[in-house]
């Protein structure tokens, strides 16, 4: 039993060959080189039964796209709730759960104002749970209004999820292959400065080259540029998450994406990567993606109100249109 409860965390240097208690889960360690890639035929079995759906969903745009979103928010949301101790069988916890579900259907029903105001009123909960309201629900609310209320919604989100899918993936293999010193390691020692600048140049490859394929070969630039503008965002994002398991005590924030772990840890870049790039595209003109913003543009959307709305009015009027 107390081989279970307990194990040599040799990563900390404050206890470095000392036994420490971990409760409910492990916490993490530094991997031997020869686990490295234990992990990685189940990583991509789960990429490549995952992201057909998600480009399916995508393309498809309306009430599939909704539904994609929703279920993949209400999930990070619940995996939130855990780590903070919130009974799953309780009224608290159905209450909190169907929170972003009602800010969602608010912006659906082109109501934004009021989808964050119901955001904000999650303050009831307590900072902590609060927190994680506003964090994955903005982020659930930018990825729709991205695919839905943008002209070219559907090159901008797959341009967000392209560019911190392959930065994650770089940095996981670079990281691996190179090692070296370690970005982070009172968070996560596993992350290395290799892996970062890895997973920050993938992410700029993919930029340029998403944007050569939408928009034409002229905008390569812009691609590379916002590419790590996204890829930077994942990584502090990744970094975050990392953060709050590291003080919950905890290894994942789920299990339920064999070979990554829960939503949260899949999807932690997305949280600000989504949401800045709906800031971005505030600015860009009517009917062009966010990468041609200018920074004039993006000042006189947020502080002057002249954001062209041409480029994100809704589909078929205000409401968004899920057929």
């Amino acid at each position: 039993m107390n081989s279970i409860l307990t194990r040599r965390w040799t990563c900390s240097p404050d206890v470095k060959g000392d036994s420490v208690p971990v409760l409910g889960s492990e916490l993490p360690s530094t991997p031997r080189s020869g686990r490295n890639w234990k992990d990685l035929r189940t990583r991509l079995i789960s990429a490549a039964v995952l992201a057909p759906v998600a480009a399916l969903c995508i393309w498809a745009g309306g009430a599939a796209y909704a539904a994609l979103v929703l279920l993949a928010t209400t999930g990070m949301v619940v995996e939130w709730g855990r780590l903070f101790g919130l009974a799953a069988r309780s009224w608290r916890a159905v209450l909190y759960v169907a929170w972003p579900v009602a800010a969602m259907a608010a912006a659906l029903s082109g109501h934004w104002l009021v989808a964050f105001l119901v955001l904000g009123g999650a303050f009831v909960f307590g900072p902590a749970l609060w927190s994680g309201q506003v964090v994955i629900g903005c982020a659930g609310l930018a990825l729709l209004w991205l695919r839905l209320m943008t002209v070219p919604g559907t090159g901008e989100v797959l341009f967000v999820i392209i560019c911190v899918a392959v930065s994650d993936s770089g940095a996981y293999l670079i990281g691996r292959m190179l090692g070296g010193p370690k970005l982070a390691p009172a968070i996560s020692p596993a992350k290395t400065w290799s892996g970062s600048a890895g997973g920050l140049a993938s992410a700029m490859v993919a930029g340029g080259l998403v944007c050569a394929l939408a928009s034409g070969s002229e905008t390569w630039v812009r691609g590379i540029v916002f590419g790590a503008m996204m890829a930077v965002a994942a990584q502090l994002g990744d970094l975050a998450e990392s953060a709050l398991k590291r003080a919950r005590g905890v290894k994942d924030s789920g299990a339920i994406i064999p070979g990554h772990g829960g939503l949260l840890d899949r999807f932690d870049g997305l949280l600000v990567a989504a949401p800045l790039a709906a800031l971005l595209s505030l600015g860009a003109a009517g009917g062009e993606a966010f990468w041609y913003v200018t920074p004039a543009g993006l000042l006189s959307a947020l502080f002057a109100g002249h954001a062209d709305t041409g480029a994100h009015a809704p589909r078929g009027g205000r409401t968004i249109q899920l057929g």
